[in-house]
């Protein structure tokens, strides 16, 4: 089963070398003919002009020094600022948390426009420990 595999993948990468050994060039002289439902009449653009893409997604930069501090997006971990420097997500709205053990956390509700780029600097600075109750 294993030898008639190998020799049809064999004759089926020999194909198109058949065709190209042969040697026959078809070559067509006459009138162009474009139709205008598909084409314009200038070479090469469209007939309802140039088509350019949009961007689905829109972008949130953190910019911190505390590279280890956690992400989290709409409650769910996703990373380290280290890892995630730049988050490409949809459009819509975010609730983006940074937080690092022994640093005041960061709470920020965003909205992402597709296109667009959000920067967030959070200040992490070192939270005190609240001084005992006294009693």
């Amino acid at each position: 089963m294993k030898k008639l595999l190998l020799v049809m993948a064999a004759f089926a990468a020999m194909l198109p070398m058949n065709a190209f050994a042969r040697g026959r060039v078809a070559v067509f002289v006459g009138p162009s003919f474009r139709p205008y439902g598909w084409y314009s009449p200038y070479y090469g653009m469209y007939p309802y002009g140039p088509y350019f893409g949009a961007p689905n997604a829109g972008q949130v930069k953190v910019d911190t020094k505390v590279k280890d501090a956690e992400v989290l997006i709409n409650g769910s971990y996703a990373g380290t600022v280290g890892e995630l420097k730049t988050m490409t997500l949809r459009p819509g709205n975010y609730n983006i948390e940074v937080r690092s053990p022994g640093r005041a956390p960061f709470v920020e509700h965003v909205y992402v426009i597709a296109g667009k780029t959000i920067k967030l600097h959070p200040d992490l600075h070192v939270q005190t420990p609240a001084p005992p109750p006294h009693s």
